[in-house]
């Protein structure tokens, strides 16, 4: 069975709920649900774009902490609470993988764990090698 390695981000919720923001087995990434947290525990200040950018931002320093490439992402999830940030959303989330293409849906409609989160995004990435 291969090895875990874990990445925390530092959130308040990891240990409260029992998990970490990554997971590495073997060549395989997973990183757990992503909210527009800074690293002080506030919620990200801004529009849906701006919160996106931020949970991008940690997922990718997450890929990153175990030995990954923003490259290496084959798969996303983003659930928004408001379809209308959906443009919004899908341009930011394109900044970064459009070139990258990875697999990808978006759920509308969600009731996140802080009401001024607009969106909590999570990834899974695959390490050639």
């Amino acid at each position: 069975m291969p090895q875990r390695a874990r990445h925390s981000s530092g959130s308040p919720f990891e240990a409260e709920i029992g998990f970490c923001r990554a997971v590495r087995v073997g060549n395989r990434i997973l990183v757990s649900g992503t909210a527009p947290v800074e690293p002080d525990g506030r919620s990200t200040a801004g529009d849906a774009a701006a919160q996106a950018r931020r949970c991008l931002a940690v997922i990718i320093e997450a890929i990153e902490a175990l030995g990954g490439r923003a490259t290496d992402v084959v798969r996303t999830r983003i659930f928004l609470v408001d379809p209308a940030d959906a443009p919004a959303v899908g341009r930011t989330h394109g900044a970064v993988f459009g070139a990258i293409r990875p697999a990808s849906t978006m759920i509308a409609g969600a009731v996140l764990l802080r009401p001024e989160w607009r969106v909590e995004i999570e990834a899974e990435a695959e390490i050639d090698g």
